[in-house]
């Protein structure tokens, strides 16, 4: 059973995988594995040079920075790698798939519903926080404005968008509290997989 984990910037998703950790269930990052691919794979490499010119990697790295600024207001361009990156994580995932044999796995991606693919997984957990709360959690972890975390959050999904095509929600505005959620959403998965 494949469970999908989203939720907005500085909802506290890497918090709650950790939880679900603890439960020993495999927990799969998909933005850790993609930026892993982006610099492993000299397919991928080849073909964003070919999209964005010779400034996408600089000593065979990806350069981020760089390819952050030329597709944050370009939907297109953003489409574009997209396209060239996500079907290799989709079959790095299916490899990593077969070599668990937990009750379920947790696949934590951050856009499932902003690119329609909520129909690869049995169930979706999302993650919400105060919208205040996120902001002053990115700022801390990423030493950014608080326009600069505006507008991603504006590039999101709204958390009551996200809320209606989720069959679970962790409100992590209070880390204890968030745990309980957690556990209580890891027994009834263990509980649905014996019916």
């Amino acid at each position: 059973m494949v469970v999908g984990l989203t939720g907005g910037i500085g909802s506290g998703k890497s918090t709650i995988l950790k939880c679900f950790k603890s439960y020993g269930i495999p927990v799969y990052i998909a933005d850790d594995e993609a930026k892993a691919l982006m610099n492993r794979s000299k397919v991928i490499q080849r073909k964003l040079i070919h999209l964005f010119g010779e400034k996408a990697y600089i000593d065979d790295h990806l350069n981020r920075p760089y390819l952050a600024s030329k597709i944050f207001n370009d939907k297109t361009l953003l489409a574009k790698m997209n396209a060239i990156v996500h079907p290799k994580v989709a079959s790095h995932f299916k490899r990593w798939l077969n070599k668990h044999d937990a009750a379920y796995v947790i696949k934590e991606v951050a856009i499932i519903f902003e690119n329609n693919l909520q129909s690869q997984y049995d169930y979706i957990i999302t993650v919400v926080a105060d919208e205040d709360l996120r902001i002053k959690r990115v700022m801390q972890r990423d030493a950014v404005s608080e326009e600069k975390v505006m507008s991603i959050i504006k590039n999101q999904w709204s958390d009551a968008d996200k809320i209606k095509k989720s069959d679970f929600v962790i409100i992590n505005n209070d880390l204890e509290d968030a745990k309980k959620q957690a556990l209580k959403i890891h027994n009834t998965l263990l509980k649905k997989l014996k019916h």
